[in-house]
């Protein structure tokens, strides 16, 4: 009776293979490269404009891929934080600022500001209700060949304010345009 049953089992499972579907068989080289094709897609939505790069210092590289006005009165500017080294790097404490309020919550992007040369205004990255800046934070080792996504929210420019300068302490200013 076992030997029967096994028998009926094998031949229920040898049906299904029967059923093999149409047309040919995808290779083992079509799976990956649909698969290599497949993990590209995301990248493609991610956004490929890069308004300025930022050399800084012991090989940080700040590049900067958005600055866009919201509805709120506020610009935030969004990128990506690089070491192009070959060792791990301290991010600079200089990147949070001088401010008091600001350095007791830690390592950040703090002391960033926009410069609109046009309407002659400095502008310092926003902080909540408790003096927190509204930036990246806790960013403090990179390591070799490592990046971070960032982000910075200023008050906004003026409306008819199309580009200012963006700076960040150990960074070279760059300009950038706003959306």
């Amino acid at each position: 009776m076992a030997v029967l049953a096994t028998g009926l089992v094998l031949g229920v499972t040898g049906c299904g293979s029967d059923d093999a579907p149409e047309g040919p068989t995808p290779s083992a080289s079509s799976v990956s490269s649909r698969s290599a094709s497949d993990s590209k897609e995301p990248q493609s939505e991610a956004p490929s404009e890069t308004l300025a790069v930022l050399k800084g210092a012991k090989g940080l590289e700040l590049t900067i891929s958005s600055a866009e006005r919201d509805g709120g009165g506020f610009v935030t500017v969004k990128g990506n934080l690089k070491n192009t080294s070959d060792s791990s790097v301290v991010v600079s404490s200089q990147t949070s600022g001088n401010e008091t309020e600001v350095m007791k919550h830690g390592a950040s992007l703090g002391g960033a500001t926009l410069v609109d040369s046009a309407g002659k205004k400095r502008y310092y990255v926003l902080r909540d209700t408790d003096g927190r800046p509204l930036t990246t934070t806790g960013i403090s080792i990179l390591a070799a060949e490592s990046s971070a996504e960032v982000f910075m929210q200023f008050p906004a420019p003026a409306a008819g304010t199309a580009e200012v300068s963006f700076q960040l302490p150990t960074f070279e200013p760059g300009t950038i345009k706003l959306s």
